[in-house]
């Protein structure tokens, strides 16, 4: 009686109860009725709350009928007995309720329950010296069994080696108290009762094992389930881990981008060529320093999320999908890249046309200062020349020579005419093209037209003056006359000469030197006529002085009808001799700097000639190499890392163009007719080659993953290359919906065009293309191979695993979780799950079901 009450209380306390005394405790048949649901975890009909005796024998016999139902004889025991306290009735019921529902589940090699519960039994004590369990009454009197099954499991509870033999009470009592206090069960043998009889009773030690069995098989499950939901939550972890550092990789690289799409599309012109110098400069650095990192990482980012999507779907997950406002996609991160190489694009070409503009306006700025300086000094002391009135008391011969020397004057004023109007074009050409100083020089040139019109306006007034007098003057000399209109355009031309002479020039081609050279030729070989027409000039003077000298005539001071003397005209004449070579050396140095551009141009264009094919060549044989995938996954993959080295190898080839390219850039060289590749092709193709080589390396990667995840054999993963590259008619690495359906057919899908087929194709092609895009790749084709072959883990799985924990409750609860799970994924899972709803909740009950359904049906819980 003491064992059955204890294994009946110890059950009653789930529901909140217990009993005194077995003969009486059941007579009314509630707490039988009660005992029944708990144990079974089944609803009984509902019990008669009736005091009467029909009442009570009712309710025991609807407990009857539910043992019965289990497929139980109850052999004479009836309800009246029960009900009128018989004790002998009411222990063989019990035993009946404990045989069939603590005993006949233990199962142990197809054996009947008490065998089992003895076979379990001895294979646990098996190792342990003085026990041996034959039976379920003399083999436990010395309680060293009960100890042995206890340590057997739980080895930190029991100090089994100090246990004696000869001291049977001491050995039982410890098991007893073990028992209750560490593994809930109570105690329900008496150790002086088992000691003091002769054969203790079987019915009693089978009840008491049978708690041992239930308690010790329950943990085995539990510890079973544990795992497997450790190993779940863990490829959770690992993802969730993945996803933020994707996150966080994206974020940085697309701050970077809009950084620097701002800085590209700034195009502010400078005032200076150093300015716009400077910017070259800080590009080059962006090209050449700044940017190659951050392909990198791009092309890492692809391959990170690539990974992700491959152990997400080797974990039965959905794909990762960033969503917009909280995660960065590879779209998004594509679209800054090509606002960035947008934004790139004819940054350089601005620069340089910006170089080129500075230039030209430097060089109009100089011309434009030159041709003022000669024509302010020019017109310098000719205001008070017009204004003098030096006429009104000349002689008649003076006057004849004041009007010569007047038009001598309009002459030399006519001449003029023409630099003045190139000083007012080059001013408004500078306005046209921005010139950051035009102010001062609008002033100057305006300051300069307002003088001219001023002389125009006095030179007027003179002639005017000049021949009212003349009528009553005349006689002048006719060789100083002659002498006076020669020299001034020969002093002209002269003056003209010397500022060809002088002129600045620029150029960027060797055609354009020849030009200027073959034109100072052709002006070289006019010198001669230019000696013969000097010697002329100087003739006239010498003939006039001959006259004068034969004829004993004083001459008053040098010929009145010019200030350009003989010795102003062999001055100029020496001046522009002087200045003849000079030019041909300025011309010659040009002539030199152009060559050797063009040096340059050719090495550029040798190196770029020779490196541009190559990388074109790499990407052929990358896409043959992707194709045909010879060897194991290993082998492919090392030969890859070979090609990537060699390639990567490569680099200096591609530094020296870098060391050329800056050469003709510092030249300030804008074009090369030499070669079709540009510096920027050729970095776009080199980044272009280090991108897809590393694509194929980690498609590679992934289908080795697949591989290991899935326990494809390296056969069977040839076999997929084999049949996938034959239907692969066109080398693309993926096949349209035809030659898929053909490939599916080789290998023994039923997939011919019927409606099974059709709806079976369908299916598959959903699997296989979820995007509709049309085609299917390798890994998805590999990836769809492996999963109808292999055996993967799933939502059910998981939430039979947590019912184990949860002893076959509908939740579970925090402390349960703490208990049967390592810490981290006891909180990892307690912080995630939410609240459970169900109409038998206990308080702080948590919705396990939910929760393994969301592992697998969200990609962030």
């Amino acid at each position: 009686p003491q064992t059955f009450t204890a294994w009946c209380n110890s059950h009653l306390r789930k529901a909140g109860t217990q009993i005194e005394n077995i003969d009486e405790d059941f007579r009314d048949g509630l707490k039988l009725m009660l005992l029944l649901e708990v144990i079974s975890g089944e609803r009984l009909p509902k019990p008669e709350r009736g005091k009467m005796r029909v009442h009570k024998i009712n309710n025991v016999n609807k407990a009857l009928d539910f043992i019965a139902s289990k497929g139980v004889k109850l052999v004479s025991i009836g309800a009246e007995e029960i009900v009128d306290g018989n004790a002998k009735m009411t222990l063989g019921m019990i035993w009946t309720i404990i045989l069939r529902f603590a005993i006949q589940d233990i199962s142990v090699e197809e054996t009947s329950a008490k065998e089992g519960l003895l076979l379990w039994c001895q294979r646990k004590t098996a190792p342990y010296k003085n026990v041996n369990v034959q039976n379920f009454h003399i083999s436990w009197k010395d309680g060293l069994a009960f100890n042995a099954l206890i340590h057997r499991h739980r080895p930190e509870l029991i100090e089994y080696d100090k246990l004696r033999k000869d001291d049977p009470v001491t050995n039982l009592n410890n098991a007893f108290e073990v028992a209750e206090k560490y593994l809930d069960i109570p105690k329900m043998l008496d150790a002086e009762d088992i000691v003091g009889t002769l054969r203790p009773d079987e019915k009693a030690i089978m009840t008491y094992v049978s708690c041992f069995y239930h308690a010790f098989s329950g943990a085995q499950k539990a510890e079973t389930a544990a795992n497997r939901i450790c190993k779940v939550l863990a490829v959770n972890q690992e993802n969730e881990h993945l996803m933020e550092d994707y996150e966080k990789l994206a974020s940085d690289l697309l701050e970077w981008i809009k950084r620097t799409i701002p800085w590209l599309e700034d195009r502010s012109p400078q005032k200076t060529i150093q300015e716009m110098q400077q910017k070259l400069e800080d590009f080059r650095d962006y090209r050449r320093i700044h940017k190659p990192p951050k392909v990198q990482e791009k092309c890492q980012l692809e391959i990170n999320f690539n990974t992700l999507q491959t152990k997400l779907r080797l974990s039965n997950r959905p794909a990762f999908m960033p969503s917009e406002g909280r995660m960065v996609g590879v779209e998004d991160i594509n679209t800054g890249w090509q606002h960035l190489e947008q934004a790139e694009k004819g940054y350089e070409e601005w620069l340089l046309n910006e170089i080129r503009r500075l230039e030209r306006l430097d060089h109009l700025a100089e011309k434009f200062r030159q041709k003022a300086s000669i024509h302010e000094s020019w017109t310098e002391g000719k205001e008070a020349m017009l204004r003098q009135k030096d006429y009104e008391t000349a002689t008649l011969s003076d006057i004849k020579a004041l009007i010569r020397k007047h038009e001598a004057f309009e002459s030399d004023l006519a001449a003029h005419q023409d630099r003045v109007e190139q000083i007012a074009a080059i001013a408004q050409e500078l306005n046209e093209l921005d010139y950051y100083d035009s102010p001062s020089v609008n002033a100057r040139c305006q300051k300069i037209c307002d003088q001219w019109d001023v002389l125009g306006s006095l030179t007027h007034s003179r002639r005017e003056a000049l021949e009212k007098t003349e009528k009553q003057l005349e006689t002048i000399d006719e060789l100083h006359l002659e002498y006076a209109k020669r020299a001034a355009p020969f002093n002209n031309w002269m003056e003209s000469a010397m500022e060809d002479l002088q002129d600045m020039f620029i150029v960027h081609t060797i055609e354009e030197i020849e030009g200027l050279i073959a034109a100072h030729d052709q002006f070289k070989s006019t010198l001669p006529d230019a000696d013969k027409e000097r010697e002329a000039i100087l003739g006239i003077q010498r003939e006039a002085q001959r006259i004068a000298d034969f004829n004993s005539i004083k001459l008053a001071g040098n010929n009145p009808y010019t200030s350009v003397t003989p010795q102003i005209i062999n001055s100029k004449w020496e001046r522009v001799q002087q200045l003849v070579p000079k030019r041909d050396h300025a011309l010659l140095d040009e002539q030199s700097k152009q060559q050797s551009n063009e040096h340059l141009r050719r090495q550029f264009a040798s190196q770029a000639n020779i490196v541009g094919p190559w990388i074109q060549t790499k990407m052929e044989e990358i896409g043959r190499i992707s194709i045909e995938m010879n060897g194991t996954l290993e082998d492919q993959l090392n030969h890859l890392k070979q090609y990537e080295q060699s390639i990567v190898d490569y680099k200096p080839n591609i530094d020296v163009l870098e060391q050329q390219h800056q050469l003709i850039q510092e030249a300030l060289i804008f074009d090369n007719k030499h070669t079709n590749y540009t510096m920027e092709h050729i970095r776009v193709g080199w980044e272009q080659l280090l991108t897809t080589i590393a694509r194929t390396i980690n498609e590679v990667e992934n289908q080795i993953l697949t591989r290991d995840a899935k326990g494809i054999s390296q056969e069977q993963m040839q076999e997929f290359r084999a049949s996938f590259n034959h239907f692969d008619k066109d080398h693309g690495g993926s096949l349209g919906p035809e030659e898929f359906k053909a490939c599916l057919i080789s290998l023994g899908y039923d997939v011919e065009n019927d409606r099974q087929g059709d709806a079976e194709f369908n299916r598959i092609m959903s699997v296989v293309d979820p995007n509709n895009s049309g085609t299917v790749t390798f890994q998805a084709f590999i990836d769809f191979m492996s999963r109808e072959t292999t055996d993967t883990d799933t939502a059910d799985q998981v939430i039979a695993s947590f019912k184990v924990l949860a002893g076959d409750k509908n939740y579970i609860t925090a402390e349960e979780l703490r208990r049967e799970l390592p810490p981290e994924q006891a909180e990892y899972c307690i912080a995630r799950m939410a609240p459970y709803q169900g109409p038998d909740a206990a308080p702080g009950a948590l919705d396990y079901k939910s929760f393994s359904t969301a592992l697998y049906g969200e990609s962030d819980l």
